[in-house]
């Protein structure tokens, strides 16, 4: 059936068919092209070009979708980036189409062009939230000075957007990457498990290593790579930065009123 969101089209910059780490099951994985941020991590330089990628329709995507459909029942579409929210009307269009189709939608976005203070960009927001069934949340830095650091951005905007979310209740599985010299500090995992305790939509936490896999990637592009000398971070390390976001989001829900109501 043709609706007026099939026609919509969004720069691609490619798809993963068989995302096993991108929510819940089997998971159709879209990257969308362009974004705000300058991640000193980022593994994905070629998706910062807001012009660049393949313009595809809402229609020529869940075409694309339909041919692995039977793998994906368990799963759905996670549209990434590159930030996802850079196309939001088209990420809202396929959302809204992909929900009549019965498929489940995860959106994975760091909420950095989030702006509460524009009536009609707030609206856009709340109308994807309206077709959105899981939010993959990449929390960076709770301090905005070090936030700035990592990103070349503030995270005033970010924070606002985790607790829209929450407003909205909207799950979501909250991602932080540990990485050597820049988010591996027990201040900064305390900050962000008593950041968790105020969030009670919150269901997961994964907490990623640091890797350098994507350092080809900026050789090919001609781009320094921003973390040249820094090792990659070890699985111990990232386990032992839950352990602390954890144990620090309990200890804020265990003080009077650190409980978010649900």
């Amino acid at each position: 059936m043709q609706t007026p969101e099939n026609g919509v089209k969004g720069r691609i910059h490619s798809f993963l068919s068989m995302g096993a780490v991108d929510g819940p099951g089997l998971r159709y994985v879209v990257f969308l092209q362009g974004c705000p941020l300058r991640c000193a991590c980022c593994h994905n330089p070629d998706t910062w070009d807001p012009g660049g990628g393949v313009p595809t329709t809402v229609e020529e995507l869940l075409a694309q979708y339909a041919r692995n459909e039977a793998f994906y029942r368990k799963g759905g579409i996670t549209v990434t980036g590159g930030e996802p929210l850079l196309q939001i009307e088209f990420v809202t269009a396929l959302f809204r189409e992909a929900k009549r189709r019965g498929i489940h939608t995860c959106l994975d976005t760091s909420g950095a062009t989030f702006r509460p203070e524009d009536a009609a960009a707030l609206a856009q927001f709340d109308a994807l939230c309206a077709v959105t069934d899981l939010v993959l949340l990449d929390i960076k830095q709770t301090d905005p000075a070090a936030h700035r650091r990592l990103t070349g951005r503030e995270n005033g905007n970010i924070l606002a957007f985790a607790r829209y979310l929450a407003q909205k209740e909207v799950p979501v599985w909250v991602r932080h990457v540990v990485v050597p010299g820049l988010t591996d500090s027990e201040a900064g995992w305390n900050a962000l498990g008593t950041l968790l305790a105020s969030l009670p939509n919150v269901r997961a936490l994964d907490v990623l290593p640091y890797h350098t896999m994507g350092r080809s990637k900026y050789d090919a592009l001609g781009i320094p790579y921003p973390l040249e000398g820094t090792p990659a971070a070890e699985a111990p390390l990232a386990a032992r930065a839950r352990d602390v976001i954890l144990a620090a989001r309990r200890a804020a829900l265990e003080k009077p009123g650190g409980r978010a109501e649900e």
